[in-house]
């Protein structure tokens, strides 16, 4: 898997978080998803976000595990939870809970394994907090109902959805301070 963090790096060049707000939206085949961003909590993560977003990464990819009553996750190249951008991040730790439509990052048994993969968070789930980085909130009640509508997704196998939730563009959102 080639490594996209030259391209991310390039892209988050000019980022200003003391002059600039940042959010992502998420534009799905279910609805649109504005989520704001925490780089006071989270710096780094914001920043793969805010990054990958600006280089088209997750335009066309899909919400590849839905869990009901507990998160629906994206962000996998290869659609099956194995992918990534080619880099980790390491882990942000801090004390923003993880409750319903906090978006925190994925990542395997190792705390800095995070690279790509992101959940929203459809319910409190207290056992996350301090576990996985959480980094941004649903900006708005509709984007908070569009995620509750993923997660009532019908899955299959492995919590996967049978028709396909597709993030059809991502893009970043700025707003002067």
């Amino acid at each position: 898997m080639k490594s996209r963090k030259s391209e991310v790096d390039a892209a988050i060049g000019s980022l200003d978080f003391k002059k600039t707000k940042y959010q992502v939206k998420l534009e799905t085949n279910k609805g649109d998803i504005t989520i704001d961003m925490w780089p006071d909590v989270a710096p780094g993560h914001v920043r793969n976000m805010i990054g990958l977003t600006t280089i088209g990464y997750y335009d066309g990819l899909t919400f590849h595990r839905i869990i009901k009553g507990f998160m629906i996750q994206g962000g996998c190249p290869t659609g099956n939870g194995t992918g990534g951008p080619g880099y980790t991040i390491k882990a942000e730790f801090n004390p923003r809970p993880h409750e319903p439509g906090v978006i925190s990052m994925a990542r395997t048994q190792d705390p800095n394994s995070a690279g790509s993969q992101f959940f929203l968070c459809l319910e409190k789930v207290p056992y996350l907090d301090n576990q996985y980085t959480v980094f941004g909130k649903a900006a708005d009640a509709e984007s908070i109902s569009i995620i509750k509508t993923i997660g009532d997704t019908k899955t299959g196998s492995m919590d996967r959805p049978v028709e396909p939730v597709t993030i059809n563009k991502a893009t970043v959102i700025e707003t002067t301070l």
